[in-house]
């Protein structure tokens, strides 16, 4: 991988509205502290206390972060390919070591939000094919592993085994399930473990679709045997975990009883894009949109807020409250089907939150005030008893979610070789520059209207409330309305 390209880049964004000017300065500021070194290279940990790479996070934050440093966004991909184990089981976690060195984790998944942002880097760093072979090796591996050792029960559904291996801590749905599990053979003696998952699925169904792009570019001849295989994933996760009477994916339980829990994990089922278009609105338009269950006055709560499971407790726990990971994992979600306007008006909901909150960048929310949880991962407990650990702050997901809003809203976004200008309306003036190596992108607006400027070059004025999409050479491709 020695042709790789390491662009210097980075993002200048000047608007009238001052709340707006602090958010984006106060995130910016805060991301810098989660840069560190593993090894010999500088890595984007999780941060707010969560220092390692987790896999359920630091590739996607990583790739987001490729806006404003190029290395680490490479390094938050190529660490988990290096550290893949012979068999395909891709670490959970990395962690730094006190001597420097880094220690590879596999006692849990975490989560898999690998494939396409490491795709993306592809794009992003010079088209190197010696990267995509290694990122084709260690998606094929993964995906392998998956079917060999986490159907134990041969239905063609795949298994979570542990709470942490959808990273869903404390998750009540989970039962009396492990924690974690490091063992290649399923737990027993549990009371819902081994879960039919509709995640793991959803793994699969990233690893064989990434894998299909993959061989288009390569001309391997494998693409449709690669589409083939993620549509019989797509097929399995609709026929045997959708229930069409809900409108809604539901796991299963180790005797093949539906978890009737209805959780956001639907929502990361459309990240992965393992929802055909029709059961990504269902879900939308029964659920998401549902102001009783998922829209809340505080969007997305981990659990619908009607549901018996909801718990609105504040501390690192997936029953209920907001998560910023969530947030983070919803633009891709709502875009692959084409919810930009929803886009929009999440990005602006966190805004809101974290302004109202003083500016603090906690890992959770409050679903009916937005009011952040800042005890993160410090208890209650702890606190009254008069601990001088500080509030929980500078919590990754949140921090590039709100950066990364922006940039759908009102900036750029470089995606698979394309590059998007979105230019919402706002009640201030402002202006958004995207610096790639030495090229520069940039809106301009009033508020009203906006240019668009490619390197130099005007490509136009338009209305605002849309996105411009081009080539990589600024051709104009389409137009999307955002609001």
């Amino acid at each position: 991988m020695t042709a790789l390209r390491i662009e210097k880049t980075g993002v200048i964004f000047h608007t009238a509205d001052e709340e707006l000017q602090r958010l984006f300065d106060e995130a910016e500021k805060k991301c810098l502290g989660n840069l560190k070194r593993f090894g010999n290279e500088t890595v984007l940990v999780e941060g707010g206390g969560y220092e390692k790479l987790w896999l359920e996070t630091q590739p996607m934050g990583g790739e987001m972060y490729a806006k404003r440093n190029m290395e680490a966004a490479l390094a938050n991909q190529t660490m988990f390919i290096r550290c893949q184990r012979e068999d395909g089981r891709l670490p959970g976690s990395i962690r730094r070591l006190k001597d420097g060195s880094i220690e590879a984790q596999f006692d849990k998944f975490q989560g898999f939000c690998f494939p396409r942002p490491a795709l993306n880097m592809y794009f992003l760093t010079g088209r190197d094919r010696d990267y995509l072979y290694a990122l084709k090796g260690c998606l094929e591996k993964t995906d392998s592993y998956l079917w060999r050792v986490r159907d134990s029960d041969g239905d063609g559904v795949l298994e979570s085994w542990c709470v942490y291996d959808t990273g869903e801590d404390n998750a009540l749905r989970y039962g009396d399930a492990p924690v974690y599990w490091t063992d290649d053979f399923p737990p027993e003696g549990y009371g819902v473990v081994p879960m039919a998952s509709m995640d793991f699925m959803s793994y699969s169904y990233a690893c064989r679709e990434t894998l299909a792009v993959i061989s288009h570019i390569l001309r391997d001849g494998r693409e449709k045997e690669y589409i083939a295989a993620a549509s019989a994933v797509a097929g399995a996760i609709r026929k045997k975990l959708w229930d069409d009477r809900r409108g809604a994916c539901f796991d299963r339980d180790k005797n093949g009883k539906q978890i009737q829990t209805l959780v956001h994990n639907n929502l990361r089922c459309m990240y992965w894009g393992s929802f055909t278009r029709k059961m990504a609105e269902a879900f939308v338009s029964r659920h998401l949109k549902n102001p009783a269950e998922f829209m809340t006055p505080m969007p997305l709560p981990s659990v619908a807020a009607n549901d018996p499971l909801f718990r609105n407790t504040p501390e690192n726990n997936w029953n209920g409250q907001c998560e910023g990971l969530t947030y983070q994992r919803a633009i891709t979600a709502l875009e692959r089907y084409g919810f930009y306007p929803l886009v929009t008006f999440l990005g602006k909901k966190l805004f809101e939150a974290v302004i109202r909150g003083g500016y603090v960048f906690t890992q959770q929310f409050d679903p009916f005030t937005g009011e952040p949880s800042r005890v993160g991962m410090v208890s209650h407990r702890a606190l009254d008893a008069g601990s001088t650990e500080p509030f929980q702050d500078s919590y990754g997901p949140t921090l590039l979610s709100v950066l990364e809003y922006m940039a759908h809203i009102w900036g750029i976004q470089m995606e698979m070789g394309q590059i998007w200008f979105s230019f919402g309306s706002s009640k201030a003036p402002y202006a958004y520059t995207q610096l790639f190596g030495d090229r520069q992108y940039t809106v301009k607006s009033d508020g009203k209207h906006a240019e668009v400027i490619f390197d130099g070059r005007s490509l136009g004025t338009f209305s605002c409330g849309l996105r411009l999409i081009t080539d990589e050479n600024g051709k104009p491709l389409r137009t999307v309305r955002i609001e």
